[in-house]
């Protein structure tokens, strides 16, 4: 009698410890967000890819100075998810559709990934920009859904300009490098258009502090 509710009691521990054990993915999407920019971090956001929305600043009332690391655990069991970083003076840094799963450092220099680059870990990263007035930048599709044209321009000129992405589309997670003239002018006007037909604009955006655009 006495073997079997031994027997009983390991059986029901073994069940609650399954209950509250973390799943595979949630046990293997954690990371470590670590700053090799020479800036300081500011806010980090970390959210699934499947969400249009970021959630609050992982980060708290804390920032994360350069050299530091913080070590991430999602609150969801996603593997693939989105990461932005924003710098203190200014600018920001995104990497889309990081398969968390498969690596355990995501870091953030100071760039934007090369033009046609992958978002993931590994993914080539240029020095941060450099001369002042420049507003070229990488757009980045937030959306989940494709993008069939997009169209940017400065805030000053008359006209859209020739659809940028020509005859191509892009998909979610996705970007594009936008390249504008130095003139000095540093807002842009942006209009997409999407596969059903639908379009949207964004109006006097000042693109001369940041490296990436998330459209969202």
């Amino acid at each position: 009698m006495h073997r079997r509710l031994l027997a009983a009691f390991a059986l029901a521990a073994g069940l609650v410890g399954a209950l509250l054990a973390p799943t595979a993915a949630q046990a293997q999407n954690r990371f470590w967000l670590v700053n090799e920019s020479g800036r300081t971090i500011l806010e980090a956001y970390v959210s699934s890819s499947r969400v249009s929305g970021w959630g609050p600043d992982i980060l708290g009332t804390s920032v994360l100075p350069a050299g530091q690391r913080v070590w991430v655990t999602p609150n969801f069991s996603d593997c693939v998810l989105d990461v932005r970083v924003t710098y203190q003076g200014g600018g920001e840094e995104t990497r889309m559709q990081v398969n968390a799963c498969s690596l355990s450092t995501i870091a953030f220099r100071g760039g934007a990934p090369m033009p046609g680059a992958g978002a993931g870990a590994g993914a080539q990263v240029s020095p941060g920009r450099a001369v002042a007035g420049n507003p070229s930048f990488n757009f980045v599709n937030g959306t989940g859904v494709v993008i069939r044209e997009i169209y940017v321009s400065l805030s000053s000129d008359s006209n859209w300009g020739p659809d940028r992405l020509g005859a191509n589309v892009l998909q979610p997670g996705q970007q594009l490098g936008v390249s504008l003239p130095a003139t000095g002018v540093c807002t842009v006007d942006m209009r997409v258009v999407y596969m059903d037909g639908r379009a949207q604009e964004r109006r006097q955006v000042e693109t001369c502090s940041i490296a990436n655009f998330v459209w969202r």
